[in-house]
């Protein structure tokens, strides 16, 4: 059986490996033709020297080149749909339409593009000049950037092409991906465009390498490595926590999305107004992709009475009618029931489903739990498992000062949700509890489930830990989250020939806003 080659230093090569391994359709079990290969650090160090190499070129070329690059790149991508989309649903069993080819793919080549039209305008550097003192400033280039994709988003956040990788090539860095093994065909097809679109607009060729997958000592030797400029990193939390810790004994940025349950509160009023419409909402998002989203709300706060108990039923009643789409893995089926058994075990209530289905496929029950307020408090962090899939837990509080002491036993998540009567009826207690969530969260949102994340230049996703590894930046939304994979680069009484072209006093686009003596503007200095 023949092994596919990674990308290093230009080359799809042989790789130097410790082990090959194969993938797996999950809608039948059965493994995918073709093996991949196990990088070695042999691998890795060639990949780091190269992309080495390369980060020093491409500081010397103009941002038209490298948005010229995205811009191909996405084209390249639209041109191979149908291909790309055929081998991600066998890998994944995620469905072809709408949900690769209509959503996920098009999101990700509207990011790609997002990417070149802000490395063009260049705003997003921050260009900042003192004339007086002849002190500048501008976000240059990390170096070379380590993205890990990773299992749900086979495109929108793979290593080889997706959110992370577009800020990191739009800032000017040479990417390493190291693809997701749940569908490694799909990351060398998306590298194999990406490597075409580097020769058709003169980058260095390592300005795109792809490894398959490494041993976890491996990892962590990666992303501490000397040479390694940043990270990317979107995927469990035990393995994320644990480079991090590597990334961060040694002063490397290390960017994670590791873990969120969503917190989604259902004030009294939007339940007595209307219950059955929230109700649907939250089955809705709660089922949506098989539960396999990083916004995938998985804990509901009530408060005690009748609406409360209708609205657990109403969701039951959706849960149980609902029929359970193919699971990304086996894997994931062993984790979703190792969560469900962690919950139940720290005292929550099954109400329905909490079991693997039978075969064929990797598919679990719709699953709802719940719990009240006590036993929320006697173990929080137990009943703060996440749970990878449909599955989520109700917290059912007695009043407003436990709904607080919840919030305040609550850990970093990407987002949280408030449903509130549209009559002003729960607006005094949305004021009371409204600043213990909004810490706690990246995104607040009202009246609406989380489970959508639109590519805008305001969209953050991001949040405390363990949601993410820095409350401060966004994995989501360009012009911010180019600035992950940049350094504040100062020049003081440099002349003026040796400058950056943003940091010199005639504006090199008249579009950049740079920050000239305390105000935004678009104009030459002095002008």
């Amino acid at each position: 059986m023949s092994t596919h080659p990674v990308l290093i230093a230009g080359q799809w090569r042989p790789s130097q490996s410790t082990g090959t391994f194969r993938v797996e359709n999950p809608a039948t079990g059965q493994p995918l033709p073709g093996e991949y290969p196990v990088s070695s650090w042999a691998d890795c160090d060639a990949a780091l020297t190269a992309a080495t190499a390369a980060a020093a070129t491409l500081r010397t070329l103009p941002a038209s080149q490298i948005a010229a690059f995205l811009n191909r790149f996405a084209d390249r991508i639209d041109a191979r749909k149908a291909e790309i989309v055929e081998l991600t649903h066998a890998e994944t069993g995620l469905p072809k339409a709408p949900r690769l080819g209509e959503v996920e793919l098009p999101r990700t080549t509207n990011q790609l593009r997002q990417a070149a039209a802000a490395a063009l305008e260049g705003s997003w550097a921050l260009p900042t000049i003192d004339p007086k003192l002849n002190i500048r400033s501008v976000l240059g280039p990390v170096g070379p950037v380590v993205v890990f994709g990773p299992n749900n988003f086979p495109y929108a956040y793979s290593g080889a092409a997706g959110g992370d990788f577009a800020a990191a090539i739009a800032a000017g860095n040479p990417v390493i991906a190291k693809g997701h093994p749940l569908h490694a065909g799909t990351t060398r097809l998306l590298a194999e465009e990406a490597f075409a679109a580097v020769g058709e607009t003169g980058l260095p060729p390592a300005t795109v390498q792809l490894l398959h997958r490494v041993e976890p000592e491996t990892g962590l030797r990666l992303v501490s490595d000397p040479r390694t400029g940043g990270v990317g990193f979107t995927g469990s939390r035990s393995a994320g926590v644990k480079l991090k810790n590597a990334a961060d004994a040694v002063g490397k940025p290390f960017y994670a999305e590791l873990s969120s349950i969503n917190p989604v509160l259902i004030l009294p009023g939007a339940l007595t107004e209307r219950g059955a419409k929230v109700a649907e909402e939250f089955a809705g998002s709660a089922m949506l992709g098989g539960g396999q989203f990083c916004t995938n709300p998985g804990l509901i706060i009530l408060l005690a009475g009748d609406t409360a108990t209708q609205f657990a039923a109403d969701v039951r009643q959706r849960f149980e009618a609902g029929n359970p789409p193919v699971l990304l893995s086996s894997g994931l089926v062993r984790s979703l029931s190792e969560g469900v058994a962690a919950l139940r075990a720290a005292g929550a209530e099954l109400i329905t489903g909490g079991s693997p289905l039978p075969a064929p496929g990797c598919r679990f029950a719709n699953t709802l739990l719940r719990v009240t307020g006590d036993q929320f408090l006697a173990a929080p962090e137990k009943l703060q498992t996440e749970m990878f899939g449909t599955a989520s837990l109700l917290v059912v509080v007695r009043d407003a000062a436990q709904a607080a002491a919840v919030l305040g036993h609550l850990e970093g998540n990407l987002t949280g949700s408030f449903y509130s009567s549209t009559t002003g009826a729960d607006d005094a207690l949305y004021a009371v509890l409204e600043p213990l969530l909004r810490t706690k969260v990246g995104r607040l949102l009202n009246d609406k489930m989380p489970t959508g994340v639109a590519v805008s230049p305001a969209m953050n996703h991001g949040g405390p830990f363990p949601a993410t590894g820095h409350a401060g930046f966004t994995a989501v939304g360009i012009p911010a989250s180019l600035r992950r994979f940049a350094a504040l680069e100062c020049y003081d009484n440099v002349r003026a020939a040796r400058l950056p072209a943003s940091l010199r006093d005639k504006n090199p686009n008249g579009a950049m806003w740079r920050l000239i003596d305390g105000r935004f503007t678009q104009a030459d200095v002095g002008a």
